[in-house]
């Protein structure tokens, strides 16, 4: 498959980097378009094959696959743009702007003649430039085979899952938005690591090994959390009386809290 990546920001860049380390597309079938020449060539230094197109439009008229990793504001635009050089019967479409599903996607690609390409609805996180992300597909117009292709190469970047549309916004605030929150807890962890009296990035070093090993457990082990957790918690001991003050403060409402709050109204 030949992707065409409109877009190179933060999102549709780390996506290029990630797809470029994989070994299901070759990074010399990446074609990436971006208005910041900054971008683009920040890319081509990394992975020289990578082949950056003078514009949109000849970005997407060679691809098999074209990703649209562009602000939702701007993405009915870019389709407007690009649509007339596309080949609805060749081609897949993928947008990663959050909160525009399929049917808003169908609607801009619309060419007047009922006529509509394979459509998917992605939500990435950036952990896929670490081939580590979590990725949430939804697709209309689509068969069998492409979504196992699409699921094959983006699990890859770390895993994905092909989902009904009406949860496409929970994983967003799990996933994507999750990012950002698992940071914030590891900030606020270093804080705590720092008043404790470490260093800040002797502090930040115990937390992301700390992650790391919890991460580990649950994978290999099967076990849920809270196993996890009675393992650690004896009577009367020291974890159980810092996760008591942490409920007492509100942990686990505030992060239910922050996830309601991630979707979209």
């Amino acid at each position: 498959m030949k992707f065409a990546i409109i877009g190179a920001g933060n999102m549709g860049g780390a996506l290029a980097r990630g797809l470029a380390k994989g070994t299901l597309v070759h990074t010399a079938d990446l074609i990436v378009s971006d208005p910041s020449n900054e971008r683009t060539e920040a890319l081509r230094r990394e992975f020289p094959e990578i082949r950056i197109a003078a514009c949109n439009k000849s970005a997407v008229r060679e691809a098999d696959v074209v990703l649209f990793a562009v602000k939702p504001w701007l993405l009915e635009g870019v389709i407007q743009e690009v649509k007339e050089e596309m080949d609805y019967d060749r081609q897949v479409v993928i947008s990663i702007a959050g909160g525009i599903g399929t049917k808003q996607i169908c609607q801009y690609l619309d060419r007047g003649d009922a006529d509509y390409p394979a459509v998917y609805y992605l939500i990435p996180n950036t952990a896929v430039d670490a081939m580590a992300g979590m990725t949430f597909m939804t697709s209309v117009f689509s068969t069998a085979e492409t979504d196992a292709q699409l699921l094959a190469i983006f699990k890859e970047l770390g895993d994905a899952m092909l989902v009904e549309e009406r949860l496409m916004n929970a994983g967003m605030a799990l996933s994507s938005c999750g990012i950002a929150y698992v940071m914030r807890y590891v900030r606020a962890a270093m804080e705590g690591g720092v008043e404790l009296g470490f260093y800040p990035k002797d502090a930040q070093r115990i937390i992301m090994q700390t992650m790391k090993g919890a991460v580990e457990l649950l994978e290999k082990g099967g076990a849920h959390p809270e196993a996890e957790i009675d393992k650690v918690t004896t009577p009367g001991g020291l974890t159980i009386r810092g996760l008591n003050a942490m409920e007492e403060a509100g942990f686990t409402q505030s992060v239910i809290k922050g996830l309601r709050a991630s979707m979209k109204p």
